[in-house]
């Protein structure tokens, strides 16, 4: 007798692949629609000229691009200003964060509160940040100038001298960022197993020398992570240049997250300044992909 029995219409195969691609799908279409989407509508923007106020668009191909990058010397400050913040903000981050966690990652008497104190300023608001740190960096009505006359030391007007702004939108930037990496740091020493410092230790190693071999290694990978993170924020501020120095002074802290909303709300220049949209976007990704291949040449030594 032929075999009746009814076969299901799909293999089991393809119904477990069907069910997977069902519970990603929310996160799939969420990812098509607010990244995939805005990132080719902006790709499709940078080749117009369009002003926003007249919503008049013409295409000009590659025009905004070599304004930016060779017409316009104004971007390669913008762009140098980027870099500056970058380089002062990320070592000093990750030095400050890795030193707290060392000290915060052996419990004693009273570590939660400390690593709560750190973190707070994670988790406040960027807004408030910004503009309680505006009033302390004032003239000689700030905070921190009142306090560095009580040792004789003029300071000057931080946010408003041209030398010393970018110093201080940095300083203020780590203080609010810190926490996080730090956490992470603690996180990571909590998970290295003490048998190993142990061990040198018997073997007559200092404490330098532990963490030089033995813990700073195990944290490479931690320290990646960090890196990217911190480099890719430090890129993209936009919140504290804006409320604290909106650029100034002299375009002393005009970075090119600052200047792209600069060039679509206040020109109406949507245009160029989608094109500045994917130079920056490209930055990232070249500089990530950097970093992630000398860590893991690094790491083949």
């Amino acid at each position: 007798m032929k075999d009746t029995a009814i076969r299901p219409p799909l293999t089991l195969r393809t119904r477990d692949a069907l069910v997977g691609w069902l519970f990603v799908s929310p996160i799939t279409i969420g990812f098509l629609i607010f990244f995939v989407g805005p990132l080719v509508a902006v790709l499709g923007y940078s080749l117009t000229e369009w002003n926003l106020l007249t919503q008049q668009s013409t295409f000009v191909g590659m025009d905004n691009y070599a304004d930016a990058l060779g017409r316009n010397p104004e971007f390669w400050t913008v762009l140098r200003n980027s870099l500056v913040f970058a380089a002062g903000l990320v070592p000093l981050n990750m030095a400050l964060a890795l030193t707290l966690a060392v000290a915060l990652s052996r419990p004693f008497k009273g570590v939660v509160i400390f690593r709560t104190i750190f973190f707070a300023p994670v988790v406040t608001a960027a807004v408030a940040w910004a503009i309680v740190w505006t009033f302390l960096l004032q003239g000689e009505s700030g905070a921190v100038n009142q306090m560095l006359a009580l040792i004789g030391i003029d300071g000057p007007n931080w946010l408003r001298h041209p030398d010393w702004a970018m110093f201080a939108v940095i300083v203020t930037r780590v203080f609010k960022t810190v926490g996080l990496n730090m956490i992470l740091y603690i996180a990571a020493l909590q998970s290295i197993p003490r048998d190993y410092e142990e061990a040198a230790r018997l073997e007559g190693a200092s404490g330098w020398q532990v963490f030089r071999l033995i813990t700073w290694p195990l944290l490479a990978p931690t320290t990646l992570v960090i890196m990217v993170i911190t480099v890719v924020g430090s890129l993209k501020v936009f919140d504290h240049i804006y409320l604290m120095t909106e650029g100034g002074p002299e375009n002393g802290t005009l970075v090119l997250a600052f200047y792209i909303y600069e060039q679509a709300f206040e020109f109406f220049n949507v245009g160029y300044a989608a094109a500045l949209a994917v130079i920056l976007f490209l930055l990232i990704v070249l500089l990530t992909i950097t970093q992630v291949i000398l860590k893991q040449r690094g790491g083949e030594r």
